[in-house]
């Protein structure tokens, strides 16, 4: 866990208050690793400690953790509403949202406050990790670590090395995913990578099957999940994503693809100008009711 061939022993998470955030968090602080999580929203900050809380309880419910090992695993995470917080991390993962500019500014920031061997990583699903890290003063301790939702359940990270980044960023970052217990592959800087290369457009196309009538969402999950054996169907994914993230995600992916598969339909912005916002607002393509999804 804090093997010394990667040399990361604490690790800081950016942005508590988006959907990866919290998840990631549970996933450092599981495999051991002391985990700052850092976050300028109180409010949010309070809410991810909350989540995480009732996920480890839920864990001894299921006899997967006993109460002294979640006690332990809940101080080792630190919450932090500033940056300087994170100065002692060896490790800092960004969650904010899909936006190249602020992504760029916040590791411009980080670059000031961390040890030079420290390293940077981008969870970003769309994004281009050379340019993420364009100027932020240690282009070659950055890599692409894009978890898969829920982080805290789904093993699997892309690891994406950007042009600059150096070998040995590669294989402490390698090692560091395979310690906390996770799967990685290795992936190229290239739009999506793989996942969301396929998922962005696949989801957009089913939205647009919804947008002509051709079934009602909850069919057209049923038959996904029963025919191509998917856990979770494609709409009910982005209502667990949230509408808005999907939209941002279109307008990161279609600019630097011109793929019209990844443009968002019509009927996704019309949602999310409603507040249909899938699980967070109780409505999107289901409507939920303390937890429980109800077709819609």
């Amino acid at each position: 866990m804090t093997d010394s061939s990667h040399g990361i022993r604490r690790v800081g998470v950016c942005g508590a208050g988006g959907t990866m955030g919290a998840g990631i968090a549970i996933v450092a602080a599981r495999a051991g690793f002391e985990t700052v999580v850092q976050d300028a929203s109180v409010e949010s900050l309070a809410r991810a400690r909350a989540q995480t809380d009732k996920f480890f309880a839920k864990s001894v419910e299921r006899g997967k953790l006993t109460a002294d090992e979640h006690a332990a695993v809940m101080a080792r995470i630190t919450p932090a509403d500033g940056l300087a917080d994170l100065a002692g991390c060896d490790l800092v993962i960004e969650a904010v949202f899909e936006d190249l500019p602020t992504k760029q500014a916040l590791f411009r920031e980080l670059n000031g406050i961390l040890a030079p061997e420290a390293l940077l990583a981008s969870n970003t699903s769309t994004l281009s990790i050379t340019q993420i890290a364009s100027g932020c003063g240690r282009e070659d301790k950055v890599i692409g670590l894009h978890f898969s939702l829920p982080a805290q359940l789904m093993k699997l990270i892309e690891v994406s090395p950007g042009l600059n980044t150096a070998d040995e960023t590669l294989k402490r970052a390698w090692a560091w995913t395979e310690a906390a217990g996770q799967r990685p592959v290795l992936t190229q800087d290239k739009p999506g990578f793989i996942l969301n290369a396929l998922l962005v457009p696949f989801n957009n196309d089913v939205i647009r099957a919804v947008e002509a009538g051709v079934a009602e969402p909850a069919d057209i999950d049923r038959a996904i999940k029963q025919a191509l054996g998917y856990k979770m169907g494609p709409l009910e994914l982005i209502d667990l994503i949230g509408l808005d993230t999907q939209i941002r995600l279109c307008e990161a992916f279609y600019p630097v693809t011109l793929d019209p598969r990844a443009s968002a339909p019509p009927l996704l912005r019309r949602k999310v100008a409603a507040g249909h916002l899938g699980r967070k607002s109780g409505r999107g393509f289901f409507t939920y009711d303390g937890g429980a999804m109800f077709g819609s």
